[in-house]
């Protein structure tokens, strides 16, 4: 196996270069509560305050912990994962809906038209969060910790 493809199969046992093992390195953050909590639009650190100050923008910092989130790159992630999600729930069921009644199709595009659109604006919002959770307990994009 050539050398460059065992650092792709993990079959190394180098460290990284940027991992740092040295003691006196705070718990780490864990990223499962952190994401949970994004998810319900709270702050990643304490759970408390809230993460967006509109419908889609982060605050720059935490009002209850004072928690820097300025440094987020959400970007255009939000908006995949809202369109994967929906696009994978709504596509069966529109099938599913379709194969077992036969409505007419203006109504069966207007369920769905307004079930898309409904779910989507649910969970925009709460993708944004999750994944400014996400970067915050990786310690992305400037979330790292001062030592």
């Amino acid at each position: 196996m050539r050398p460059g493809l065992r650092h792709l199969w993990g079959m190394t046992s180098k460290v990284h270069p940027m991992t740092d093992l040295s003691p006196e390195r705070e718990t780490e953050r864990e990223t499962w509560p952190a994401v949970w909590r994004g998810f319900r639009c709270r702050c990643p650190n304490c759970g408390n305050g809230p993460i967006l100050r509109s419908y889609l923008k982060v605050r720059d910092h935490c009002p209850v912990c004072r928690e820097e989130l300025h440094h987020h790159r959400a970007d255009d992630g939000p908006a995949y994962l809202t369109i994967l999600i929906v696009g994978h729930i709504m596509a069966p069921a529109l099938l599913w809906v379709f194969t077992t009644w036969r409505p007419e199709p203006l109504i069966l595009i207007t369920i769905f038209l307004i079930g898309c659109i409904g779910l989507s604006l649910y969970l925009l919002p709460r993708l944004k969060g999750a994944i400014v959770g996400f970067q915050w307990a990786r310690e992305m994009h400037g979330f790292a910790r001062e030592h």
